[in-house]
């Protein structure tokens, strides 16, 4: 399918975007910007903008005189990241769940349901469905900023959680933590929505810090 010219720069966005989560850009090599700009049947003007706004999502980093690279994981960063979430995320959660629609209800079970589906599929379908389940359970808080920083946080946690999901095993364990989490919040049962959902990004920091230390 030919790209839209309309939705020229929000196509390629997706296409570079989605081979930075799967790591198939490597970490600390110039884009080749004529290659890619080849290889989409694109100009560079487009591409440029995509990749512009890949770094104000933090996923790239520019240099003068050399271009964009893909940004380098790092404990720190993973340290940050998740130390953020565990600060605003559980609360936010937990109250959404008292006020939550059936119509957010029903999101909610789509959206692990369709997260569930992706795990079997390539890892960045699962970093992406991750995160629409992780915000369906906010975004009935009707909290704009908020949900913007989760939404920001999640975005920049997607390249760990492939990172994270990589040992055997942890799929598994990331399944039935959800699903424990999602039943707490359908109850309503705020206090146990904050200690599940702290518990399970507690876990996978703790994880990252072992794995990003090697």
């Amino acid at each position: 399918m030919s790209l839209v010219v309309r939705t020229l720069s929000e196509q390629i966005f997706t296409i570079i975007r989605e081979r930075i989560i799967s790591g198939d850009l490597p970490e600390e090599q110039p884009i080749r910007q004529d290659a890619l700009a080849n290889e989409l049947g694109v100009s560079k003007i487009p591409l440029r903008e995509a990749l512009a706004r890949l770094e104000q999502e933090g996923l790239l980093t520019s240099q003068a005189n050399r271009g964009f690279f893909v940004r380098s994981l790092g404990a720190g960063e993973a340290e940050e990241i998740y130390e953020l979430r565990l600060s605003i995320e559980p609360s936010a959660a937990a109250r959404a769940s008292r006020v939550a629609t059936p119509a957010d209800q029903a999101a909610a079970r789509d959206a692990l349901a369709s997260l569930d589906v992706a795990a079997h599929e390539a890892l960045h379908d699962v970093a992406l469905q991750n995160r629409a389940f992780h915000l369906a359970l906010v975004r009935p808080l009707g909290a704009a900023l908020t949900f913007q920083l989760i939404e920001r946080l999640q975005v920049l946690a997607e390249r760990y959680v492939i990172q994270h999901l990589k040992p055997a095993g942890r799929e598994d364990r990331a399944h039935e933590e959800h699903h424990a989490l999602l039943d707490a919040w359908l109850a309503r049962d705020e206090d146990r929505v904050a200690a599940l959902l702290g518990e399970h990004i507690g876990a996978t920091l703790i994880d990252l810090r072992a794995q990003l230390a090697d």
